[in-house]
């Protein structure tokens, strides 16, 4: 009799740990027991992340300022290539006039704004320029000249012979770039078959203005130096009118 009556006891104490047990599972979602991260690897963890965006950072940074380095140089180099094709392409422009009977290049006297002259290189636009801010709409059979100002740079003079006062007024100045801060010219020597370059203008031993075969163009920035040459234009005879 005493034995019988443990049994009942002891099938009710594995129920209730079976029931203990299946509610755990039913709390957890899964048949496995509940787990998750240590401190430990909680720590690990912050520390790898803290050590990558550090990384990044500087990765980022060492980047910003090389390409920062180089962007000065870029800009500068980018400034004197649009400047330098400006200036050859108007010269190329010029071979047109020639055609026409007129003389594409010379060397002309200039009267600047300032009330002084200049003997510069001269050429004609019959089309004009969209550089050149007329205060009206733009006029055609432009009159131009390069000069050089150590204030302002490199100089395109200019006027229309249309203008009422084209002979009476200085010629308007327009500043193509203010970073040039030489011009000089090369004069081929067939004789010797060499070249020279001047300063200035050159005149023949007749007291004749003689044009330069090519110009130079120094730009100047900061401590960036760049220099250009630009090949004046071969004038051809004039083609017969048919």
């Amino acid at each position: 009799m005493s034995t019988g009556q443990r049994k009942p006891a002891t099938g009710k104490r594995l129920r209730s740990s079976e029931l203990t047990r299946a509610g755990a599972s039913r709390l957890s979602g899964s048949r496995y027991p509940l787990s998750g991260f240590t401190l430990l690897e909680l720590l690990l963890s912050l520390a790898l992340i803290g050590l990558l965006l550090v990384a990044m950072n500087q990765f980022i940074f060492s980047m910003g300022e090389l390409w920062g380095r180089g962007v000065d140089v870029r800009l500068f180099d980018r400034h004197v290539r649009a400047v330098t094709r400006f200036v050859d392409n108007t010269l190329q422009s010029t071979v047109l006039p020639a055609a026409q009977g007129l003389q594409a290049l010379s060397v002309q006297e200039v009267r600047t704004p300032d009330g002084g002259s200049e003997n510069l290189l001269s050429f004609e636009l019959p089309a004009g320029s969209h550089v050149l801010p007329w205060p009206d709409a733009p006029l055609p059979d432009v009159v131009c000249a390069l000069g050089l100002s150590r204030d302002q740079g490199l100089i395109l003079y200019w006027h229309s012979r249309l203008e009422t006062h084209f002979a009476d007024e200085p010629a308007r100045a327009t500043v193509l770039s203010p970073l040039v801060t030489g011009m000089s010219f090369d004069y081929y020597n067939a004789g010797f078959d060499s070249w020279q370059n001047y300063p200035q203008l050159q005149r023949s031993s007749s007291g004749q203005w003689e044009l330069p075969n090519r110009v130079r163009l120094r730009f100047t920035y900061d401590r960036m130096t760049r220099e250009t040459v630009v090949t004046l234009p071969a004038v051809s005879p004039a083609l017969p009118y048919f």
